[in-house]
């Protein structure tokens, strides 16, 4: 059944079925009204109007430049930009700027379709539809795209680094293939958590694998950039980020991801033995106080050794104190710091397209893609826990079990801590 309203002013009577064209042209009149008004604006004086003193501003109205298409998410539209003569500064619209083909809206859609999967030559077909005939959507228009991104990450990986206060640092190796690429390369990505909260994509770079060379150039990179030594450092269990650390930033504390350690070490068990092995292990990095996560190690032991799983319970011993690190930190950040996820969840959605990667022929020519995809993600990082208390860390405020200690009992805290990494030691 068909539906008709009667427009006022007009005889004819827009229908369903034109319903959105006859929007289209209400918008198009809209924005043209727009651009007529801010010249009224900055001459002083209306279409037609003499100017009304001597001291009036300078100006005069010269018709119309060429009509121009604009795509907004509502459609396509047609505008023609009014043209201003004799002003003392040249005359730029707020509302059109010079060249814009595209709203930024769209600008931003366009690049989002494509790295979650629309290909180059699927967006005439996709859109042509909803953002009319008229839309620029060529798959010439993403390859400029992709060409302007490379431009802008080469800008970003030089930017200055000072202004920011990074208290912890999530490191992880990301490994994606090219076409003609035989081996994977290694993406170096770090995300930093600053003192206000709020999680950053701070850089991300090609690296040989995850080896100490390849992340101490990373991190020299950053220092010379002017970014401060963080406070607590994450990552799995590559040997690569650790060396780097000791010769980049050695005042960090370093902590191993709990997720990789728990995987590592159900490896070393049989299938049949798994669940009941997972159940123990969890309890570790879960414990209310570092004495009750050494408790519930040697629980784990216990059971690995009864049942001859030697192996297994060796492996949970190893580095232990990079593993246990996060109780010295506010107790609320501990989901963070436990683990890499940090750096893993984003790259969940960034794997379904870097499978697209491969259709470049080298991983260099990918990661200014990806590098996009990141920072889409990161709009929806959220904040860290009692975001407020990252001052503190900052300033250097000392935590034993996840718990602040005032600044007189530092010496029993260091002399606590001393003891528990003398009880680690040992039982290594």
């Amino acid at each position: 059944m068909k539906k008709c309203i009667k427009d006022e002013g007009q005889a004819a009577r827009v229908c369903w079925e034109n319903l959105e064209d006859w929007v289209r042209l209400q918008i198009q009149g809209y924005v043209q009204d727009l651009l007529e008004a801010e010249v009224s604006e900055a001459l002083g004086r209306s279409k037609s109007q003499r100017r009304s003193a001597v001291d009036a501003p300078d100006g005069y109205r010269n018709g119309h430049g060429k009509s121009r298409r604009l795509t907004m998410s509502v459609g396509t539209i047609t505008v023609r930009r009014p043209r201003v003569r004799d002003l003392e500064e040249r005359f730029e619209s707020r509302i059109l700027p010079l060249f814009s083909k595209r709203t930024p809206t769209v600008n931003e859609v366009l690049p989002e379709l494509y790295l979650h999967g629309l290909a180059e030559g699927d967006f005439d077909l996709a859109l042509r539809g909803l953002l009319g005939a008229e839309a620029p959507l060529s798959a010439s228009t993403i390859a400029r795209l992709k060409a302007k991104w490379q431009v802008e990450f080469e800008a970003w990986s030089s930017r200055s680094l000072s202004d920011l206060e990074v208290v912890y640092l999530w490191a992880d190796g990301i490994y994606v293939k090219a076409g003609l690429e035989k081996d994977k390369a290694a993406m170096l990505v770090l995300i930093a958590g600053l003192s206000d909260g709020s999680k950053v994509v701070l850089a991300m770079r090609c690296g040989h694998r995850e080896s100490k060379e390849s992340w101490a150039a990373l991190l020299r990179d950053l220092k010379a950039r002017g970014l401060n030594c963080p406070k607590l450092v994450v990552a799995d269990g590559h040997l690569g980020i650790w060396g780097a650390l000791t010769q980049v930033y050695p005042p960090a504390d370093e902590q191993r991801c709990w997720n990789h350690r728990i995987i590592n070490v159900l490896d070393k068990l049989p299938q049949r033995a798994q669940a009941e092995g997972r159940e123990l292990l969890t309890q570790i990095p879960y414990a209310e106080t570092l004495q009750q996560a050494e408790q519930s190690k040697a629980r784990f032991q216990s059971w690995c050794r009864k049942h001859g799983h030697d192996e297994a319970a060796d492996l949970i011993d190893q580095d232990w104190e990079r593993m246990v690190t996060f109780y010295r930190y506010p107790k609320e950040h501990w989901l963070h710091l436990r683990t890499t996820n940090v750096v893993e969840s984003p790259f969940a959605a960034v794997r379904l397209r870097t499978d697209a990667a491969k259709r470049y022929k080298k991983i260099a020519n990918a990661t200014a893609v990806v590098w996009k995809m990141l920072l889409i993600a990161e709009r929806r990082f959220r904040k860290l826990n009692e975001a407020h208390l990252l001052k503190e860390v900052w300033a250097g405020a000392s935590y034993v079990d996840g718990v602040r200690v005032k600044s007189q009992n530092k010496k029993q805290t260091q002399k606590k801590l001393d003891r528990n990494k003398r009880k680690s030691r040992r039982a290594a």
